[in-house]
């Protein structure tokens, strides 16, 4: 069988590892897998090192697109892709999350009639001002086969009016959805001990087991509007400073840019000179992992970062008004505060106050195995 796996942000280039470690182990014979990066995501911190690191095989594809706005960026990816696909002519193309990237090769791939496959379907954060929620719905209506990570994604999908016995073949008319837990847990579980192995960032950064706070912020609604971007880093110095907590930052070239730019200069001085901020370039997996085993709580917009805290048994500040990971919010491992200040504050507060719990959501682990297994049932 041969499918066509589109990459282009470092969070899918990771998920991608999952799916190639499975086919190389245990699927090599009858899987063949053509990997296509958007080039999305294209500086070396956040996509070159991670071919490296997590051993997925060089892309055979670049079509190194770069940074442009949504309908630039996603029209020269579906072009880009469309001529792939009329190449390499697989049996399906594989997606993850939501991305443009995403929503470009579901297009491209259900206008010539190629099968999608949908990795993380089903997740709806119901804020339809985030591409990201346009793009993972849309990707979903163009799909065939649809992997759920969790079975609240599972139900999104079925109130939206997929079927959950429709009858083989299976078509883009006539999908199959499935709850099957979640590639990143399996790709957390297997590369937890080879951080602890390679990672030298607790001891490059000086870090303590559970003495420090990994905080990120990268989403355009924090970093491009002023008064949140203010409200966020006032609420991080407070932290700070009534905890004693040193914070961990790797820097997304948007927040670093928009830091200088938005906010207060007083405010900006307070923190660029409080030695228990450590800024840092965005960092590799394995440092990632190895941070969010060690660390004492996370604070992110992330929608990756705040589930693999919940894997690592670390309670989570949500930066955002909603999230499309539900579970981890309803069980009380995670709080959302938005970029409200005492929110933020009375939610940390809380979480470092009590035993969190973190109840199994994600899987077994071998949510990629299940998923080769299935494609190459109904689509090979």
């Amino acid at each position: 069988m041969n499918i066509v796996t589109i990459i282009g942000a470092r969070p899918q280039i990771i998920k991608a590892s999952a799916l190639s470690r499975a086919i190389k182990t245990s699927f090599k014979n009858s899987i063949n897998e053509v990997l296509v990066h958007t080039g999305q995501h294209y500086d070396t911190n956040m996509s070159a090192v991670f071919f490296d690191e997590l051993q997925i095989p060089a892309p055979q594809y670049n079509l190194n697109i770069g940074s442009a706005s949504h309908g630039k960026q996603s029209a020269a990816m579906i072009a880009g892709i469309e001529e792939i696909l009329q190449k390499e002519k697989p049996q399906a193309i594989v997606l993850y999350g939501d991305t443009n990237s995403t929503l470009a090769g579901a297009i491209a791939a259900a206008k010539i009639h190629i099968p999608v496959v949908h990795i993380e379907a089903g997740l709806r954060s119901f804020n339809k001002t985030m591409p990201e929620e346009l793009n993972r719905i849309a990707c979903d209506h163009c799909s065939t086969l649809l992997f759920s990570p969790t079975q609240s994604g599972y139900n999104n999908l079925v109130k939206e009016g997929f079927k959950t016995h429709n009858p083989a073949p299976y078509s883009i008319n006539n999908p199959k959805i499935y709850h099957c837990g979640d590639v990143m847990y399996d790709n957390s579980m297997y590369f937890a001990d080879v951080a602890e192995k390679k990672s030298e960032v607790l001891k490059k950064y000086h870090l303590q087991k559970d003495r420090f706070i990994l905080t990120t912020i990268h989403r355009d609604n924090n970093t491009d509007v002023p008064e949140r971007l203010n409200s966020l880093f006032a609420s991080l110095l407070e932290i700070q400073q009534s905890s004693g907590m040193s914070l961990i930052f790797p820097l997304h070239p948007r927040t670093k840019k928009c830091m200088e730019q938005w906010l207060d200069k007083t405010l900006l001085h307070q923190i660029q000179s409080n030695t228990h901020f450590i800024f840092c370039e965005p960092l590799s997996f394995l440092d990632t992992v190895m941070l969010e085993k060690n660390c004492q709580m996370v604070i992110t917009d992330s929608g990756g970062v705040q589930k693999e805290a919940f894997y690592f048994k670390k309670p989570c500040i949500i930066l955002r008004p909603e999230t499309e990971w539900v579970e981890i919010v309803a069980c009380g491992a995670a709080i959302l505060a938005d970029a409200d200040k005492e929110k933020i504050h009375s939610a940390y507060q809380l979480l470092s106050s009590k035993n969190n719990s973190f109840p199994s959501l994600f899987g077994d682990g071998k949510a990629s195995e299940f998923i080769c297994s299935e494609m190459l049932q109904h689509l090979s």
